[in-house]
């Protein structure tokens, strides 16, 4: 298939599904949907993820994207988040890499070899991200063997999160609701501090959401927020000011709410 100017695939990988959606940065429509196929989902670290790596080829026929750039967005779920501080006395990268792997396998258990991690530099508090090396390897196999030109991948909070912190206002919260998860970039001073991904109960509402905030501002140290800023499908409740907070929530493109959770992937963060 040609590509026009600005076009681009789109690629949301959830547990179970996959959608794949063509971007267009300058032309309407801005998304145009390209199919979505089924897989049994692995262990997030232990599978080799080649039932996804089958649906992957499903849905990408051999020949017909040849050449096109492909971004991929991961569910949460199939990733880690961590945070690291700056060790005491560090002065190269070295330092700063063994203190996360570390931090890795206190927060998560898991063995570091069967990930991959790679690192959003904040030289105060560094942020973490890891995927499987197995899930990393369907995609890579697939997009080389389709002549795809791979562009990211990465995880849907960080997408979000790259799209809505500069409208972040002063002493705010970021939060990310992504069927029953609120993930909450905790910042402090101008920077995020931690990433924590919570369950909401079924019917949560503004009284939850409140002890929650509050939970996780004791555990990490700083000032419940007056102000969180949401992205997602958020329940009106949470939006009824009160006195300990206020919740906005950052505009979504119409009918993303009726798309399944891997093609919400694929729009996660827009076109660019």
């Amino acid at each position: 298939m040609r590509r026009g100017l600005g076009q681009g695939l789109r690629l949301g990988v959830a547990a179970g599904k996959v959608s794949l959606w063509r971007g267009s940065r300058w032309r309407a429509p801005a998304w145009t949907p390209l199919g979505e196929a089924a897989y049994a989902p692995d262990d997030a670290a232990y599978g080799d993820f080649a039932a996804l790596g089958q649906a992957l080829e499903q849905i990408l026929p051999a020949g017909e994207y040849a050449g096109w750039p492909l971004s991929v967005v991961l569910d949460d779920g199939l990733t880690r988040l961590w945070q690291v501080d700056m060790p005491h006395g560090a002065a190269r990268l070295a330092d700063i890499e063994a203190a996360a792997a570390l931090r890795f396998q206190s927060l998560y258990g898991d063995a570091p070899g069967l990930w991959r991690s790679s690192s959003a530099w904040d030289a105060r508090a560094p942020f973490f991200c890891a995927v499987p090396r197995a899930l990393l390897a369907q995609l890579t196999r697939v997009a080389d063997a389709r002549k795809l030109v791979l562009i990211f991948i990465t995880p849907q909070f960080a997408r979000h999160w790259n799209r809505w912190h500069g409208a972040l206002k002063p002493g705010a919260w970021f939060g990310q609701l992504q069927e029953n998860t609120l993930t909450l970039g905790v910042r402090h001073d101008g920077r995020l501090r931690a990433v924590r991904a919570l369950p909401v109960p079924p019917g949560a509402g503004r009284e939850w959401l409140a002890q929650t905030l509050a939970r996780e501002a004791l555990l990490q140290g700083v000032s419940a927020p007056a102000l969180l800023q949401l992205c997602g499908a958020v329940p009106a409740a949470w939006l009824t000011p009160v006195k300990e907070f206020q919740c906005q929530v950052f505009p979504a493109p119409d009918g993303e709410g009726a798309l399944s959770p891997a093609a919400r992937l694929a729009h996660s963060g827009g076109v660019a």
